[in-house]
């Protein structure tokens, strides 16, 4: 079949970590260059973006879009690790306590915008070098400085039992890249006084990929057997919202070479574009800078 080369969305299943589907589909297709665009944790399902081939070269930018997530929340105990998986570090009873919807969503609201997330010690931030979970598996726990999140839409619903009386409910939060959902989940419940961890998540977006396109290993696996290479999305797909430039042969073979070129008079100076071949080869996204295309990412590279 050739180099496979392209971005396939993957739904990742609970149980499986990030790694697991990367090995899977190394496996199963027969090739080593294949890298993820964020990690999910295990317990978490759901959208994961998988860069092949010369696609890996973009993993770095498709990490960097925004994301969006519906999560589960269970109120009246915190864990270590904010998730279900967790030990109960801390407990309320919620007998005692009354929480409603309008409580929930007046809480939520607070944490739209810009703000500042402490990341848990279970998670990869590595910090000095070390993984944090590695840390905290040695019941060890740092100091971690805060990482600048955005959270541009949170949308509470499903209270359960009801919403005058609330123990649990759901929320579909819209989020920049590096925002920790099981953290929101804790932070949102020490706002409300009763504590609160994670209960469930499905990554239902990861910048332009949905759940929508989603596939499972299992729909990969059959289609690669059967030559369908339709889950393959080409890489410049991915950047579809950046203009295209074609350019004549000289200009193209300079590109390649890593060699600056005079932009077109219709792109505007700092805009990104997609740059391809007379032939209709993609080779890069480049930005205009002072007139010239500065390649941010070069995606074809000659064997000559």
């Amino acid at each position: 079949m050739g180099e496979l080369s392209g971005i396939i969305n993957i739904y990742k299943p609970a149980g499986m970590t990030s790694h697991d589907v990367v090995n899977r589909l190394r496996r199963l297709l027969g090739t080593k260059k294949i890298g993820h665009t964020g990690t999910l944790d295990p317990d978490a399902e759901g959208v994961l973006p998988m860069c092949v081939g010369r696609a890996t070269k973009a993993a770095d930018m498709l990490t960097a879009t925004d994301k969006e997530y519906t999560a589960k929340v269970a109120l009246g105990s915190a864990t270590d690790t904010q998730d279900a998986s967790g030990s109960v570090i801390a407990a309320v009873d919620m007998e005692s306590v009354k929480v409603t919807a309008e409580d929930i969503e007046n809480t939520a609201a607070g944490f739209e915008g810009a703000s500042e997330q402490v990341p848990p010690m279970y998670s990869a931030v590595k910090i000095g070098g070390k993984k944090l979970y590695e840390l905290a598996r040695k019941g060890e726990e740092i100091e971690r400085p805060p990482r600048k999140i955005y959270i541009s839409r949170i949308e509470a619903f499903d209270f359960m039992p009801s919403p005058e009386n609330v123990r649990a409910f759901s929320m579909r939060v819209a989020c920049s890249k590096g925002t920790y959902i099981r953290t929101l989940c804790n932070d949102i419940g020490e706002k409300l006084g009763c504590h609160a961890h994670m209960s469930g998540l499905v990554r239902v977006r990861s910048g332009r990929f949905d759940l929508s396109g989603s596939r499972t290993l299992e729909e990969i696996e059959r289609m690669y057997a059967e030559g369908d290479l339709t889950f393959l999305t080409p890489t410049d797909k991915v950047f579809g919202d950046y203009a295209a430039v074609t350019l004549p042969d000289r200009a193209a073979a300079m590109v390649i070479n890593g060699v600056r070129v005079r932009a077109p008079r219709n792109i505007a100076e700092g805009e990104n574009v997609r740059v391809y071949a007379g032939d209709g080869r993609f080779l890069s996204v480049s930005k205009n800078e002072g007139g010239r295309l500065t390649i941010l990412k070069l995606f074809y590279v000659s064997n000559t």
